[in-house]
């Protein structure tokens, strides 16, 4: 069965996408595509906004942006988030989802 697409979209500045996240992961890592979102394992548990945290940096570092440019603007206690990035655009996001989904796949 084949993904939902991922979709991330414009705002003016800012670029939004969806975030399928793992908590309490072995490892920190953005692994690929699961059902249109960003599929995200974390090493920090969902625990006081640990897990948001580290996802924030996580990204943050990924896209080379600085961390105030990352904000969880959706499902902030939930697996499943909406991210928003500002200073980056869709082409810079898409192509670092799809190289996650490549590395992935060469496991």
């Amino acid at each position: 069965m084949a993904d939902e697409a991922f979709v991330p979209r414009a705002n003016g500045d800012v670029v939004r996408f969806a975030v399928h996240v793992q908590p309490r992961a072995s490892r920190s890592a953005i692994e690929g595509l699961h059902g249109g979102a960003l599929k995200v394992r974390l090493h920090a548990p969902p625990v006081d906004g640990a897990a948001n945290d580290a996802l924030v940096v996580l990204l943050a570092d990924a896209l080379g942006v600085p961390r105030r440019a990352v904000r969880v603007v959706a499902g902030g206690s939930s697996r499943r988030k909406v991210v928003e990035v500002a200073g980056v655009d869709v082409t810079h996001v898409t192509r670092m989802a799809e190289e996650a989904n490549a590395r992935r796949g060469r496991a």
